[in-house]
């Protein structure tokens, strides 16, 4: 056997040389170009009737009471039926991919492959609540090491912010980046999946709208409404279409076809991210026509009052309008397709799934989503004419057709 002084004071000229202790254990001595002696410690085993070899570390870091432990440890595994030096290796990739793969790598990594399918909004989103709700307590961690009940206690105190929506937001993506880190092979499975309904529920908050008998006051107040024709016509078209705010505002000329009297937003623009089909009433037309006298020559057909050549309409342009007419906290701008589904439906004049359909409400089933868009496409025509019309007759109490606000303003 060896012993401390044997192994501090041996020493090579130019061959290398090993030194037994026992039990499979040995220095390995190794002359170095700087004229000094290199000292490995090294195990030999046999595993599956093979001779292999296990490095145990250097003298004078390892000393010869930590090498003789080591090879203890490589033993018991060799006891159990356990290959030491891939147990070993095992350990290392481990430990590497422990260090590499914290929350925020990961949550890069996540953004990264998925972003392509989200729109820029989304994606900015969502990084931020990633930077500025997560990264800070958690985003150095390694995935492997974060607890349910820590990332519980993260969320309850962005929760006594009075920021429930951010928590619950907050609670998905951390679950997605948790899911990811499966997928990769950093993580066995997502802390997350137990913490769902433990946040506080929050009461539903419904978009401000209007009911049917409030509509004739209103379609009277944006007629006489002595705002800008654009803002006007994009008021009286969110009427007329049921598209979303943020759909609507960046429509570009392209996109509406006036001959085959259909509108046709883009994927990149829908919430659904699939092309929704717009079906326009003769009174969607007429107000398209005097937007095209307006905004024919923009890139934009509701272009920005401060910038017309190159931006669109504010966001906040329609809810303002609102504020001015007398409005405000009784009608947003989606409050719109409320009014729109729940009068629509409560006709039992069309199919349910028209109506959904034209509210482009997603359809888990794609395939049948696509087949469906097509399958009802006239009935929803016949749908928004009806709707058009059904305005007409709640403004004037009959069914004569109104023509357009900025045409009739000329």
């Amino acid at each position: 056997m060896l012993t401390d002084a044997v192994v501090k004071n041996s020493n090579v000229d130019g061959k290398a040389k090993k030194l037994f202790d026992g039990g499979g254990l040995f220095l390995l001595l190794t002359p170095t170009k700087e004229g000094v002696t290199s000292k490995r410690w090294r195990f030999k085993f046999i595993y599956g009737g093979k001779e292999k070899l296990m490095a145990l570390g250097m003298y004078p870091e390892v000393s010869l009471a930590a090498a003789r432990k080591r090879r203890g440890a490589a033993r018991a595994l060799l006891d159990e039926g356990i290959d030491p030096a891939a147990a070993k290796q095992n350990h290392k990739r481990q430990t590497i991919s422990r260090l590499e793969n914290t929350f925020s790598a990961v949550a890069e990594d996540w953004i990264k492959t998925r972003c392509e399918g989200w729109s820029p909004r989304y994606t900015e989103d969502t990084s931020k609540i990633v930077a500025r709700e997560l990264a800070p307590a958690i985003g150095a961690r390694p995935v492997t090491e974060i607890s349910p009940p820590e990332l519980l206690h993260l969320l309850r105190k962005i929760e006594q912010r009075d920021a429930p929506a951010v928590a619950e937001k907050a609670l998905s993506i951390a679950g997605q980046v948790f899911r990811h880190s499966v997928r990769i092979g950093a993580l066995m499975s997502d802390p997350s999946r137990d913490l769902r309904g433990a946040l506080k529920s929050r009461a539903v908050k419904h978009h401000a709208r209007l009911s049917e008998a409030e509509l004739p006051a209103y379609l009277g107040k944006v007629e006489s409404y002595a705002g800008a024709p654009v803002t006007t016509l994009g008021l009286r078209l969110l009427l007329l279409t049921a598209l979303r705010t943020q759909e609507l505002r960046f429509a570009k000329w392209p996109e509406i076809d006036i001959a085959s009297r259909l509108w046709r937003v883009p994927g990149e623009r829908m919430k659904s991210r699939r092309e929704h089909l717009v079906p326009l009433s003769d009174q969607a037309i007429d107000a398209i026509e005097a937007l095209w006298r307006l905004s024919g020559k923009r890139p934009y057909a509701f272009p920005n009052e401060h910038h017309p050549g190159s931006k669109p309409m504010s966001e906040n342009a329609i809810l303002y309008a609102l504020y001015r007419m007398g409005y405000h906290g009784r009608l947003t701008g989606h409050g719109f397709r409320s009014m729109f589904s729940t009068i629509a439906h409560e006709s039992n004049l069309f199919d349910s799934q028209a109506i959904e359909l034209q509210l482009a409400h997603s359809d888990k089933d794609k395939v049948r989503s696509i087949y469906n868009a097509a399958q009802y496409l006239r009935e929803r025509a016949r749908l928004m004419q009806w709707w058009a019309d059904h305005l007409d007759e709640l403004r004037n109490g009959s069914p004569q057709r109104v023509v357009a606000i900025a045409s009739a303003r000329r």
